[in-house]
């Protein structure tokens, strides 16, 4: 019902009533100008009154949960345990508060807070955001033991305590460069382990720390040791770069000397391999040439012995005879005499003892 609606219904209630017939009594009209009135009362508190919350909450019969909250009420200052689910709702004006709860991811951002650290150091963290969740079937406890803002408790107030905690146990350095990136996670842990021995209907989900504020001076000093922090890294890496150009030249090198003496090795075994073929060449040659004149000699061996053979049997009387006689007959000189050189002998003579021999 909007405003226009509750304009007409006003409209209604002002204008002239029609004349009362003299039958009428005048009780039947004070009941419907009553009516009229309790509808134009309600219309107006449900429209017309200012959009403060609490008031609107208090007043209001119909109300709505949006999605992702549950309705809380309130009766006579006493948290009932009715939580209703997202969409319209009735309850008791005046009587009744009601107050939605988100139970879906929210992030409560927390400012501003003040740490010194272990050396007495004063920083500021500007700004942390914390994600968290409150689980709906935890709304009833959360809410009746520590009330609509139980963030505060557990967040907002908690967050100031860890971070104290926390810089008052480390010196600067390590809050501002070491440690940092593990503040994220000892910040969830911290309130995490407290939520849930206390309040176990709150999950944090997770936390982010922005860089800390520190003084300009000491600001300064980091970025001087950081630019020569990083001179160092840049001559280390100078240096790292130099070492593996000289390894990698060394590599190199090696990798040369390696190809090279394969190289060679392989030549060598080539020429070895070479050698000893023509060795083996020699030896067949030699073999061959062994296996030939060990057949020649036998031949030669087998001739003269077969020669031998057949000379002993031709040394006969009858054969050295004719080749006496041949031998004579061979000669162009004949001696004629009385003497007749010595180194002529008769045949019959020579026969004689040649048979004789032979015997």
């Amino acid at each position: 019902m909007d405003a226009q609606t509750a304009q007409q219904q006003a409209e209604r209630v002002a204008a002239p009533l029609p004349p009362r017939s003299p039958q009428q009594g005048g009780g039947g009209d004070f009941t419907a100008i009553f009516t009229v009135m309790l509808s134009f009362i309600a219309i107006f508190s449900m429209v017309l009154l200012p959009s403060s919350t609490n008031l609107k909450n208090t007043l209001s019969i119909l109300h709505q949960v949006p999605e992702g909250h549950v309705g809380v009420y309130w009766r006579g200052g006493a948290l009932l345990k009715t939580v209703t689910d997202p969409g319209f709702h009735l309850k008791l004006p005046l009587i009744t508060n009601f107050e939605p709860i988100q139970v879906t991811l929210q992030t409560d951002l927390v400012r501003d807070i003040p740490c010194g650290t272990k050396g007495g150091v004063m920083i500021n963290f500007e700004k942390i955001e914390v994600v968290n969740r409150l689980h709906k079937d935890n709304v009833y406890d959360t809410l009746h033991d520590y009330g609509v803002h139980y963030d505060n408790t557990w967040i907002y107030d908690k967050i100031h305590h860890e971070i104290n905690q926390f810089c008052s146990a480390h010196s600067l350095q390590q809050v501002y460069i070491d440690m940092f990136d593990q503040i994220d996670e000892k910040m969830k842990d911290a309130l995490q382990a407290d939520c849930t021995r206390y309040a176990p209907g709150i999950e944090i989900i997770s936390v982010r720390v922005t860089k800390p504020s520190i003084p300009e001076s000491i600001r300064r000093n980091f970025e001087q040791m950081e630019e020569e922090r990083t001179k160092v890294l840049i001559a280390v890496e100078r240096q790292r770069v130099a070492e593996k150009e000289a390894e990698t030249q060394k590599k190199i090198a090696i990798s040369e000397a390696e190809k090279y003496a394969h190289v060679s090795k392989i030549q060598m075994e080539q020429k070895l391999m070479e050698k000893d073929s023509s060795r083996k060449q020699e030896e067949i040659s030699n073999e061959m040439y062994r296996a030939r004149e060990k057949s020649l000699a036998d031949a030669n061996f087998y001739r003269t012995l077969k020669e031998a053979e057949a000379n002993k049997l031709k040394l006969t009387p009858q054969y050295l005879e004719l080749k006496f006689i041949e031998a004579i007959a061979n000669n162009s000189k004949i001696f004629f005499g009385n003497k007749v050189p010595n180194m002529i002998l008769d045949q019959r003579l020579l026969g004689n003892l040649l048979q004789d021999v032979a015997n």
